[in-house]
């Protein structure tokens, strides 16, 4: 499947321009982000709290989960206990 000159080619393109052996190496910048492993963990909420957590969400339109993690995060950094427990 060719390619347009200067339009990127999708994921899908640059398997099967692999596949067919050519040289993909320049799609490949070694620019990423390390994604952590992430752990689940269940949480027991009152109703008042679920409330205030949704409002919120809607307020800055953004998930349960990511209002959650946020306040989590500033709660942690505020603490300090986050400075001593953060890999370097």
């Amino acid at each position: 499947m060719a390619t347009k000159s200067k339009a990127k080619p999708t994921a899908d393109e640059i398997a099967e321009m692999a596949t067919r052996g050519e040289d993909v190496s320049q799609f490949f910048t070694n620019q990423f982000t390390v994604v952590r492993p992430v752990k689940r963990v269940n949480v027991d909420l009152t109703q008042g709290m679920l409330r205030e957590l949704d409002e919120r969400a809607v307020h800055l339109n953004v998930s349960r989960q990511a209002v959650i993690k946020t306040l989590l995060r500033q709660a942690l950094d505020s603490s300090g206990a986050a400075s001593r427990s953060r890999p370097v």
